[in-house]
């Protein structure tokens, strides 16, 4: 197992393992571990109280303070929504011709938009975009006739989330440059989108822990129950 670097374990110093920090405390204290020379991204992680076998958890949310991240968005449509989607910004669109690009191994891009009519067209590609997380999806708005919107909102801070077989759901709060402000608005954005998906039926806690942390720093447990009584006061 590789050593820690001085200045992993200075941060690590800095944060209280045995902890849950009030969120506003956590967003000020992750400013205080980034260590890298990049602008480090923001992981939000929770553990859920979920069944992966029997449930499934899985959304988008519309960050107001935005990702941080460049989403380049892919479109499978017919002619006329594929002229739309090139005014809107997207990083390539085609109809056939670019589902055969892609299933010759093109996949540079982060978000497929399929609209219906092409879905069955794009099924075929199962194969090749469920394991990179590709696969268009009504439940997340990437099955859809409305491509400019759509390509907006990625482009502009729409993310996806799903809970992993482990139970465990992963998404992007942002950068560590943003203020804290904004930091606050997606984290609480984020959980609530999360809340709104809870299974029907669920009788064991939901949301069971709360951990955010930089790409290069230590995780910081945030206290789950005030994190969304602020959700419910913010609704």
């Amino acid at each position: 197992m590789s050593k820690r670097s001085k200045i992993y374990q200075e941060k690590v110093k800095l944060v209280d393992k045995e902890r849950y920090y009030l969120l506003t405390d956590a967003l000020q204290l992750i400013k205080q571990t980034a260590r890298a020379k990049f602008d480090e991204s923001i992981d939000l992680a929770m553990k859920l109280g979920a069944d992966s076998k029997k449930h499934s958890v899985r959304g988008t949310v519309m960050l107001p303070g935005g990702s941080g991240k460049f989403k380049r968005v892919a479109v499978v449509a017919r002619a006329e929504k594929v002229k739309e989607a090139e005014e809107a910004g997207a990083a390539i669109a085609g109809s056939d011709d670019l589902v055969e690009k892609i299933q010759k191994g093109f996949l540079d891009f982060d978000v497929l938009v399929v609209t219906p009519d092409m879905m069955g067209a794009v099924g075929k590609l199962g194969k090749i975009l469920g394991p990179k997380g590709l696969m268009p999806n009504p439940k997340t708005g990437t099955v859809t006739f409305d491509i400019v919107k759509t390509v907006n909102e990625y482009k502009g801070g729409k993310v996806e989330f799903k809970m992993d077989k482990t139970g465990v759901l992963h998404m992007v709060l942002g950068k560590v440059s943003f203020d804290a402000a904004a930091l606050e608005k997606n984290f609480l954005a984020a959980l609530s989108a999360v809340i709104k998906v809870k299974p029907s039926g669920l009788k064991v806690n939901y949301i069971q822990s709360i951990t955010i942390s930089g790409t290069m720093g230590p995780g910081i447990k945030i206290d789950a129950k005030a994190a969304q009584e602020k959700v419910e006061v913010n609704v």
